[in-house]
């Protein structure tokens, strides 16, 4: 009984966390809602906040990869620019050799081992994040598990996402990476900058990007694109 109180207390807990949170943008939704274009020469922005994030750490091939693997549900990108599953469910970023970032829906619970009256050091718990995925995650590294990391960054960046005919147009404006057809498909993601600020940007569907900037460089990211964006409300000129 008295398990089951505690367990609800973090229940509450964790949905007013929820209720409290605000996204690094929020106060430009407006904005760019107003500055959505339409026809053929159409583009638009919104935030998609709160998207899990958890930065993975671990060697493919090995048995850690393999409990990764069957945690996520979706297997290990093999190379630069890939991406494995798909923005649905549960989808994986190839940010390097052994580094991944596993991206899927907001979803918050009690961290496990953790209550406002408990003795045990928060320190000791596998993690203090409130994401079921991270906290699973976590849980195959942990008591002399398999070598590897799992660390919830879900605030660390923020999610962007760019849509439309001219989508692609604008982000050519300020980033290097060849984002032609021939070069830069759905499912495809990289590191790359965009302007100044560095974002990892991930083509989702011919028409839609994802742009993730960190969080203290969201306000300006959606200030850059809001002005690129600009030039398509009008005629083009010839």
């Amino acid at each position: 009984m008295a398990e089951q109180t505690m367990m609800n207390r973090a229940e509450r807990t964790a949905e007013h966390v929820a209720h409290l949170r605000r996204s690094p943008v929020e106060h430009l939704a407006g904005e760019m809602k107003s500055a959505s274009v339409s026809g053929e020469r159409g583009v638009s922005l919104r935030e998609v906040p709160f998207l899990t994030m958890v930065g993975i750490r671990v060697t493919p091939g090995t048995p850690a990869a393999e409990a990764v693997t069957e945690v996520l549900g979706v297997g290990l990108p093999a190379a630069c620019g890939e991406v494995t599953g798909d923005t649905s469910e549960a989808a994986v970023v190839w940010l390097g050799p052994d580094e991944f970032l596993a991206v899927t829906g907001d979803e918050v619970a009690p961290v496990p081992g953790l209550d406002t009256r408990s003795e045990r050091d928060p320190g000791a718990l596998p993690t203090l994040a409130t994401h079921p995925l991270a906290q699973k995650l976590a849980a195959v590294f942990v008591e002399g598990g398999p070598a590897g990391q799992a660390v919830d960054l879900s605030a660390n960046r923020t999610t962007l996402e760019l849509s439309g005919p001219s989508a692609r147009a604008v982000l050519e404006k300020g980033c290097h990476v060849d984002l032609h057809p021939r070069s830069f498909t759905p499912g495809r993601a990289v590191s790359t900058l965009l302007g100044p600020v560095p974002v990892l940007l991930w083509q989702t569907e011919d028409l839609t990007y994802r742009i993730m900037p960190r969080a203290s460089f969201a306000d300006y990211t959606v200030r850059w694109l809001l002005d690129a964006m600009v030039e398509y409300s009008g005629e083009e000129v010839a």
